[in-house]
């Protein structure tokens, strides 16, 4: 098949998830076309059976703000008459799955029939668009779109819950390479970080509000004050033998600086900026930090738990299908603070309990949501709603 895929080509969890589909199916034998206003950033090394195609947004002095959503819908047009698409997958509503639903009816007015899948992936349907000024262009490319997922199936049950919508909406969840993400001798980044052995706490996040980066570090400075670690992980007649690695970036990390500085862990704190191959942190993590507000799905935690790391992660949206609680980590209501700090010494504090989530979290990774059992149900979607439908009796 010949594919296009539309993204938000950011660090985000959406544009990650669909650029790594694409890298799938193209290493599958597929030609993949993707359609964006940037690289993905996912997307940095030449791969076979990839191509790019910039959307460029001409400003005229007519326009106060620049037409993205028709600059896109001309492009997928263009791509498909020129490039031969069997399909457009778009990710996220606004403005991908309307821009796609325009593109698909006037390239059927050329006899071209290009159908349309779109996946759901969260603030499209939480957030942007249980906007009035959206709501109904969203519940019209839901329902007009040929095939709709949902990465989790608290995603699919709030959007029948927020839209009029009468679609079928499939839940096909995240994904994640377990032969990438998995425990790796990391020795000399170990050292560099924790040059005294202390063990490691992870948080990875865009540093947005939502992410509550601010309650990792608070949870991470309620841990170091307690004190309550193994004599044989405490080193130098450090209390705590620990440090809480912060990767990523954006609007909240001098919020979570602050908190670090104030709470007196500065420097057991590495702030360490956006990370790729992120893998090589969760690596010699062990244990991962996820306090949000919201979670669709829960993309850095999956990373994390193929990594061989237990999590303690706040329990919304769609995270409690995937950290299972008592079993890969802990799940507590959002800012729980005590809850979170009480649950991660839980886990830091007994080796036995550590080890087997530990191995519980790789397992779940690996059964559930190895890219090799995932991308073949897109595989499956494509090739239905490119089957030419059957004849009414």
């Amino acid at each position: 098949m010949t594919i296009g895929i539309t993204c938000y080509p950011t660090f985000g969890g959406s544009g990650v998830v669909a650029t790594e589909l694409g890298k799938a199916l193209a290493r599958r034998g597929h030609t993949v076309h993707f359609i964006a206003y940037a690289l993905p950033l996912r997307l940095e090394h030449m791969v076979e059976n990839v191509f790019f195609h910039e959307v460029r947004v001409n400003t005229y002095p007519l326009f106060e703000y620049p037409p993205y959503a028709l600059a896109l819908a001309s492009k997928m047009i263009d791509v498909a008459q020129h490039e031969g698409l069997d399909l457009l997958h778009v990710h996220y509503a606004i403005p991908h799955a309307t821009s796609a639903v325009l593109a698909r009816d006037i390239l059927r007015s050329k006899g071209i029939d290009i159908p349309v899948v779109t996946t759901l992936h969260g603030t499209d349907i939480t957030l942007v668009g249980k906007d009035p000024g959206f709501k109904p262009v969203v519940e019209h490319a839901i329902d007009t779109s040929d095939g709709v997922t949902a990465v989790s199936d608290w995603l699919r049950r709030e959007t029948f819950d927020s839209f009029d919508v009468t679609s079928e909406i499939e839940v096909i969840p995240n994904f994640v390479d377990t032969e990438r993400f998995t425990r790796q001798p990391k020795d000399h980044f170990k050292r560099a970080v924790a040059p005294d052995g202390e063990r490691l706490i992870a948080h990875v996040s865009n540093f947005r509000k939502v992410k509550r980066a601010v309650d990792a570090v608070e949870v991470f400075a309620r841990l170091h004050a307690a004190g309550a670690w193994p004599r044989e992980h405490a080193r130098h007649g450090e209390p705590g033998g620990v440090k809480l690695l912060m990767v990523g970036d954006g609007p909240d990390r001098a919020a979570a600086e602050s908190k670090a500085r104030e709470a007196g862990v500065w420097n057991e704190v590495r702030f360490i900026g956006k990370q790729e191959p992120v893998e090589e942190i969760l690596s010699i993590a062990d244990l991962f930090l996820m306090p949000s507000a919201s979670e669709t799905f829960g993309l850095a935690a999956l990373e994390a738990m193929a990594c061989g790391v237990p999590i303690v992660s706040s329990d919304v949206g769609g995270l409690p299908e995937v950290n299972i609680e008592g079993e890969t980590g802990f799940l507590r209501p959002v800012g729980d603070l005590e809850g979170m700090t009480q649950a991660a010494q839980t886990i830091m504090t007994q080796p036995d309990l550590h080890a087997r989530m530990a191995a519980a979290a790789r397992a779940v990774a690996v059964d559930r949501y190895d890219i090799d059992t995932i991308v073949p149900r897109y595989e499956e979607l494509y090739a239905r709603v490119m089957a030419p439908a059957a004849p009414v009796a």
